[in-house]
This record gives structure tokens, sequence and C-alpha cells, in this order.
């Protein structure tokens, strides 16, 4: 084994289930490269957290980290919170070399994966219905960065085109528009038989439980519709070799993160006061606090999230998120849109 580590860093989640999931993938990324050493941590909420594993790599010899985000897309986390992070860890650690690798993004790789899993729910549902008639609705996790939020509409596309939908929407599951709940109620209108609805995500967790909520409550409201719930993207093979590829990416110097269309960086329409906001983490008050099952009967959808920003995903804080934390965040341009961005609340 060589002295270089790879350092696997998750969101985190207080669904139990989640936290299973990730750590399945950075088993399977581990099993992908022998040659390293892998390790694996959390932003918020799950332990252990990234901090932590990042020194128990150092503690093991190894001289060089890479640093890979197991996210999507580029957006408030990527950008801001991971980087934070490690660099503060690094600041520390002046003898220990990290190289911070890019998220997986738009990669043919995870399109491929994503058809499999749509796919896979049409084989379920039957071939009574054909896919040109059939809408397909890829729900996103939705950001205050719209670069991220664009992405979510090139895999909408991509899949639409390549498997013959006869139509396709995009929603998200929060901080930005269409939301869920709005979004499959407009699919409802546009004629087609089946709507087939996919999570563009990588782990289950209380934002996949909540689509697939309202997508049995719209589907009551439209008995003569056959709805059909796909499952997310989770441990697929083709995601285990994307992530091999960031890692290899990184250490061959190639690892080059798209900041043409960064909000931080280029005045994006609509975001212009965003440039040069600083570079830090928003996650210190909810780091390692730890997970639970979360069982249907508990899962409450109507529960509120955060609004207007990051933090609408996962985040039932225990405490009222107008504390005196400064989290910098500048003000979603949208926030009063009529049909986002709280995060899937029930009217």
């Amino acid at each position: 084994m060589t002295n270089i580590g790879i350092m696997v860093c998750g969101h985190g989640s207080r669904d139990v289930d989640a936290v299973t999931e990730f750590q399945s993938v950075a088993d399977g990324i581990r099993a992908r490269l022998p040659q390293y050493d892998v390790d694996s941590g959390f932003l918020e909420f799950a332990t252990p957290i990234i901090r932590d594993r990042l020194e128990a790599l150092r503690e093991r010899g190894n001289k060089r980290i890479i640093a890979v985000p197991g996210m999507l897309f580029a957006a408030g986390h990527v950008k801001n919170d991971l980087p934070s992070v490690i660099n503060t860890y690094a600041a520390q650690h002046p003898d220990l070399e990290i190289t911070y690798g890019r998220d997986l993004g738009m990669d043919m790789k995870l399109i491929r994966a994503a058809g499999d899993r749509v796919k896979e729910a049409m084989a379920t549902a039957g071939d009574h219905i054909t896919a040109e008639e059939t809408l397909l609705v890829v729900v996103g996790r939705g950001a205050s960065d719209p670069d991220a939020n664009s992405n979510i509409a090139k895999v909408c596309r991509l899949l639409w085109e390549g498997l013959g939908f006869g139509w396709a929407e995009v929603a998200y599951s929060g901080v930005t528009f269409p939301l869920v709940e709005p979004g499959l109620q407009h699919a409802a209108k546009l004629g087609y038989k089946r709507i087939i609805v996919f999570p563009y995500f990588l782990f289950t967790g209380i934002l996949v439980r909540r689509i697939y909520h309202y997508t049995d409550q719209v589907a009551a409201q439209h008995p003569d519709i056959e709805f059909v719930k796909a499952s997310y993207l989770n441990d697929h093979p083709l995601v285990l070799d994307a992530f091999a590829d960031r890692v290899e990416e990184a250490l061959d110097g190639a690892n080059n993160m798209n900041c043409q269309m960064c909000v931080y960086r280029e005045q994006i329409l609509g975001f212009e006061a965003h440039v040069g906001l600083p570079q830090e983490s928003h996650h210190h008050h909810v780091e390692g606090i730890g997970t639970g099952k979360i069982s249907d009967a508990e899962f409450d959808p109507t529960a509120q999230l955060h609004q207007g920003h990051d933090h609408a995903h996962e985040h039932q804080h225990d405490h009222d998120h107008s504390h005196g934390h400064d989290h910098a965040h500048h003000p979603y341009p949208h926030a009063d849109h009529p049909l986002g961005p709280n995060s899937m609340l029930k009217k």
C-alpha cells in the first residue's frame, strides 16, 4: 500500500439508513482502490466526522491525502463547507499534503447508472404503457446555486432523450423551484398515462422519503395516471467507478472543477450579490451530533425544513435557526417564489 490516503467526505444525515448506504459506497470505493488507505467521514449529523478521520489517516503514516466529496454536484457544501473543514485541518498540519477532489458532476457513468434505475422501475411497472405514453420527473436536491440546479435539467434531458419518454419535467426537494408537489401536479395535467418519479440522489434520507410521500399524495388525486417510484442511485457499480475516477484525477493533476458558472466567482443572472462571499463552513454547530433510525411510522412529511438556502435538506435542528451563528448566507433571490423554495411543506 502507498502512503496515500483517500478521504471520502459525506454530508451526513440523522437517518441511519442514509449513513449505512454511504458507508457501503465508501466500502465499494475501498474495494476499487486497494492500493490506497481509504477512510470516510461526515460533514454534519453523523459520526465519524471528517476531521477525526483525516487525523486517523495521518496517524497511519499517510503523507498525502486525496479528499473526495461524496456529493453529486458542486453547490454550497462542495464549494464552501468541505474546503473550509479540509483547509483548516491542512493549515494545522503543514507537513501533510491534502488535495481536494471535485464533485461527481456531469458524468456519463452516472447518467448510465441513472438510466439503469429508471429502466428497473419501468420493468417492474410492466410494458402495458409505452415509453412514449410516459412522463419522467427527475427530482434534484435543490440548492441556492443555479449552476448545480441546471445540472438536474441536463440529467433530465439526457434521460428523456436517451430512453424515449413522451415528456419529462424537473422538480427539486427544496431551496429552489418547482418543488415536488407542484411539479407533480403540473406533470399530471399533461395527459400522460404513466409518470415515473426518479430522485437523482446518492442516498436515502428524509428528502427521498418526502419525495415518495408526495408522489403517493399526488397519485391518490389522479387515479387515472399510473405513478411509479424509481430508486435513487445508491451503490450502483458505475457510481463507484465514478468515485474512483475522481481519485485518479486528483492524483494525476487533472482535477478541474467547473468555475465558469460558479455563483461565487462569476456574476450569474439574479445571483450577482454572491460573488466574493467568504469560503467557510456553516455546519460546525451540527457536526457529529448523531443519527437515528427513521421509521415510516415516525416519518413526518409535513415537518418544516429550513428555507431559502442550502440548509433546506436533512436539517431539522433542535434550535431556532435565527440563533447567533453568523452563517454568511446571502438571501436566495427567489425566496418568495409561489412554487418554492420551502422544502416540501404540506399546504
